[in-house]
């Protein structure tokens, strides 16, 4: 007697419960066994995400705590988010070996490379924004503080500022990837992307305007890129994404 369809269905289902949990924990651990080495060297780190506003800082300036635990707390903070961005690759690919099973050969030519580009421009707009942004935007800051008045940050206060500004940039970095996405799923053409050019220059630089700080320059420095980004995801959206017709022919030599 063959089982029932819904007993297979609750064993699959049971199977793909605890492939995911597997998956989890692996992703957990990575995060636990590079978190080690950053919480040994949290002071270091620190010290090396200071740097842009204490190159900035008058002579003898510097940042100064706050709070009782947070000269403690605060680098033990920044290690843990560096051991995160730092594993999320191996996180990313984790996530990739659960879903790709279920997908079909087309969409694993699509999604793989996507998901590799986006992690790249993530780091990319990490990196940006230290060294580029950062400077600009410190440099602002000091150059605006009253005659009188003493710059001091509290560390605190300094490393959720950089943690939003890295976020804000690795996000905006993702824009390439959000026009290809937009595009694969025939929400917009790249004939209509390429016609609203001028509408998405003018929303970077007031996306830009609320994020950097009101200067020129700081906006500049985001919107800039972020429609340069616009330009490379037209183009990737014209090299990976293929026509319907297309695509639905590659599915009957493929599966999940």
């Amino acid at each position: 007697m063959s089982p029932e369809p819904d007993s297979l269905a609750e064993g699959s289902l049971i199977s793909h419960l605890l492939e995911l949990r597997e998956r989890l924990i692996r992703a957990l651990v990575a995060i636990g066994l590079l978190f080690i080495p950053c919480a040994i060297y949290a002071n270091r780190m620190f010290t090396l995400v200071a740097t842009p506003l204490l190159k900035m800082l008058p002579k003898g300036g510097g940042l100064i705590a706050t709070g009782v635990a947070a000269p403690f707390t605060t680098p033990f903070k920044l290690a843990f988010f560096v051991a995160l961005f730092a594993a999320m690759p191996y996180v990313l690919y984790q996530i990739w070996a659960f879903v790709a099973p279920g997908l079909y050969r087309h969409e694993k030519r699509f999604a793989l490379p996507l998901l590799v580009s986006s992690v790249i421009l993530f780091y990319l707009g990490m990196t940006f924004a230290y060294f580029a942004v950062f400077p600009a935007i410190f440099h602002f800051f000091a150059s605006t503080t009253p005659k009188g008045v003493a710059m001091m940050t509290d560390i605190t206060q300094y490393l959720d500022f950089v943690l939003v500004m890295f976020f804000a940039f690795g996000l905006a970095f993702e824009l390439p990837v959000a026009v290809v996405l937009l595009v694969a799923m025939n929400m917009v053409t790249v004939e209509r992307l390429r016609a609203m050019r001028g509408y998405v220059l003018l929303g970077v630089f007031i996306v830009a305007a609320f994020i950097t700080p009101p200067d020129a320059l700081s906006q500049s420095l985001m919107a800039v890129p972020m429609y340069l980004l616009f330009e490379a995801g037209i183009l990737m959206a014209r090299l990976l994404v293929r026509p319907k017709s297309v695509v639905a022919g590659d599915d009957s030599g493929a599966g999940p």
